[in-house]
């Protein structure tokens, strides 16, 4: 069965060296979790990584056949070789790949067997690059690699590391000098084909920029995010529900006998040009459900 991106939900990234792995991996802890990753990289210290990897030894037999998409992220190629090696890895979905140049993402390739998905994240100065990023691009479209990448992570803190800046409390990542940067990164891997998913947002006290940063998520084409709590699950969910009468419009825009232009509610439709957002709109509310009389255009910021 091909497994949609927008599967991917909020995906909680989980430091390998909890007790409860298994509990959270199986959905236990948290029900209702759509993924979960479990990190070996950034989130442990170099001391805990043979901590975090007996601990995922000990996990991987126990994860059930029912679960959330289960990904596992390697500090670099050596710990994969050894996750690879762990009785029970055939259990997971696939894994998140870190810090992702076009070497890299070969030596990763080469070494995950075919039956695992595989999410790169773009997380090192080469984000900055048009022509490196351009490279990456051109490796990760390569028929025997591209069929496994179920899509692309921006790794935002990594890039506001490299900016050497973090954002300031009630800002959005869009409000740094980063929101760039996740821009021109979708303009660089949608058009291909490469679905991608949002950064993380750090504050989980912050609701409210929290839900303004989802929004713009959507804007930018963005369904899936990095989440470091689980209080933000259900909140960045919840905005990828769809209104029904963008669902509406949706499958007015789908219908193979719609004109070439039409307007619902005085807003233009035409199917050559809307098609793709038709689309989305219709598989999102497969997975993430309708609410609402409103259209996406209810939900934008106000900008004063």
């Amino acid at each position: 069965m091909t497994i949609s991106h927008l599967r991917l939900g909020a995906s909680l990234y989980v430091p390998a060296t909890r007790p409860d792995l298994a509990a959270v991996a199986n959905g236990e802890r948290y029900p209702g979790l759509k993924s979960v990753i479990l990190c070996t990289e950034d989130s442990i210290k170099p001391s805990q990584v043979e901590a975090a990897l007996g601990n995922l030894r000990e996990c991987l037999p126990q994860i059930a056949t029912e679960h959330p998409l289960v990904f596992i992220r390697p500090r670099n190629a050596e710990v994969l070789g050894r996750i690879l090696e762990m009785t029970g890895v055939g259990r997971i979905d696939g894994f998140v790949l870190p810090k992702v140049t076009r070497d890299s993402l070969a030596s990763y390739a080469a070494m995950v067997p075919e039956r695992f998905l595989m999410m790169p994240t773009v997380e090192t100065k080469e984000a900055f690059d048009p022509a490196a990023i351009a490279d990456l691009r051109a490796a990760m479209s390569e028929p025997a690699i591209m069929k496994r990448i179920l899509a692309v992570r921006i790794g935002g803190n990594d890039l506001l590391n490299l900016l050497g800046i973090r954002r300031r409390p009630r800002r959005t990542i869009y409000d740094t000098a980063a929101g760039p940067v996740v821009a021109s990164l979708v303009a660089a891997f949608r058009p291909f084909g490469f679905p991608l998913t949002a950064p993380v947002f750090d504050d989980f006290g912050d609701a409210e920029t929290l839900n303004e940063e989802v929004v713009r998520d959507v804007e930018h084409g963005l369904v899936g995010k990095t989440a470091i709590h689980p209080s933000q699950v259900s909140r960045i969910e919840r905005h990828y529900r769809v209104y029904d009468a963008d669902l509406a419009m949706a499958r007015r825009v789908l219908d193979g006998d719609a004109p070439a232009v039409f307007q619902v509610d005085g807003v233009m439709c035409e199917p050559a040009t809307h098609s793709e957002w038709a689309r989305s709109i219709v598989e999102r509310s497969e997975v993430y459900g309708v609410e609402g009389k409103e259209t996406f255009l209810d939900r934008l910021p106000v900008v004063l």
